[in-house]
């Protein structure tokens, strides 16, 4: 028996491949310092675990509505608009999905017909292309370069526009390269959207991890971009709640029907006491989301004067996110040969990206980074 031929264009994700191997090297008793993984190392805040051991206890473990809870939905609209400055109707503008990873692919499922392009950001986070593939388009990369910061540039865009693209995705703060977008750069994609009647999905789970006087900007507050953007968040990142599975989606009443109706037919809704514990997390005290972006900060501003030591590689200062995105050009080794040198030499994970880069995690405590750069640079020392 064979698996669909669709599956023939869907590969294993990268960053997935590299974690169950560390994984398998654990359960054999290697250690290894893990920066390959886009998972905040904190815990769910308390008073969000509260929350859900409430909705447990009294009893609250049945369906919600597909849609999501309504108290969610009205503590999401309430969040978009202080945050975001979003205006959101909670009963028919907004959907909890399961992770924004399910966000991506209803929102794809719903607004693209077979053969249309999509046009996506590359380097990418890898959902985007597969989700697109599985909704039968057709994913078209743009370059972000390096001497741009990794922003996008508009000619990069209009040069790839054809009649059947339909869809623009944006990712801000960036994985992988740690980019923030320029307002004046999602101005010019808004205005490119609404000359060429394309839709944006915006990815915007890493809102929160900005730094050095950085501020996101959400494209859907531009006038004209409300109708014909979706915004996805998310909990996984800012309340580090990976393992929760909880996201939503914002966008027009006419595209939230089409949404709610994969999305009814794949997973029905949300773990209904997660999203007690969501509401919590977004009405609840914010001191732990500033903690934890504090301290990524400290993180990254000492892995990036460690990085800086080391020959061979050079990166763009990340201002968002949680990563690092290394160009290893100067060591002469593809992403995967580095990738399985420095988990063999120096026991550190990280994810081979493209062609010239890895991308490293510091989702990590202070004291497995400082340990993790120390392994580096001894172990690329014996290249």
């Amino acid at each position: 028996m064979k698996v669909a031929e669709r599956m023939n264009y869907i590969p294993f994700s990268g960053i997935r491949e590299v974690f169950e191997e560390v994984k398998r090297r654990e359960k054999k008793g290697e250690r290894i310092i893990h920066l390959e993984i886009g998972r905040p190392d904190f815990d769910t805040p308390a008073h969000i675990k509260e929350a859900a051991k409430s909705a447990l206890n009294e009893g609250k473990v049945h369906y919600s509505s597909n849609y999501g809870l309504p108290e969610l939905r009205e503590a999401i609209a309430r969040k978009l608009q202080l945050d975001n400055n979003l205006f959101y109707d909670p009963a028919s503008e907004i959907i909890v999905t399961v992770g924004i990873t399910e966000g991506i692919l209803i929102s794809m499922m719903a607004l693209l017909n077979p053969g249309d392009e999509i046009l996506i950001p590359s380097p990418s986070f890898p959902c985007y292309s597969s989700c697109a593939r599985m909704a039968g388009a057709v994913p078209i990369a743009v370059p972000l370069k390096e001497e741009k910061e990794f922003n996008p540039d508009i000619h990069d865009f209009l040069s790839r526009i054809t009649q059947k693209t339909r869809m623009i995705v944006i990712n801000t703060p960036n994985n992988p390269t740690g980019a923030v977008f320029r307002a004046e750069v999602l101005e010019g994609l808004a205005q490119l959207a609404q000359e060429k009647d394309l839709f944006i999905l915006s990815d915007e789970i890493y809102e929160k991890m900005v730094y050095d006087g950085n501020r996101h900007f959400s494209i859907a507050s531009i006038p004209g971009m409300k109708e014909r953007t979706i915004t996805l968040n998310g909990f996984s990142k800012s309340y580090s709640m990976t393992g929760w599975r909880l996201g939503y989606a914002a966008a027009s009443s006419e595209v939230v029907s089409g949404l709610v109706r994969i999305h009814q037919y794949s997973t029905v809704c949300a773990t209904s006491f997660a999203q007690w514990g969501a509401i919590q997390a977004l009405n609840g005290p914010q001191d732990s989301v500033k903690a934890m972006v504090q301290e990524f900060d400290r993180r990254r501003v000492m892995i990036m004067k460690r990085l800086l030591e080391m020959p061979g590689i050079w990166f763009v200062r990340p201002k968002g996110a949680f990563y690092v995105f290394l160009n290893i050009r100067g060591l002469h080794k593809t992403p995967q040969e580095l990738t399985d040198y420095l988990l063999d030499k120096a026991k550190v994970a990280v994810v081979p990206w493209g062609t010239d880069h890895i991308r490293l995690s510091y989702a990590n405590s202070y004291e497995n980074l400082e340990e993790a750069m120390y392994n580096m640079k001894e172990g690329l020392k014996g290249l």
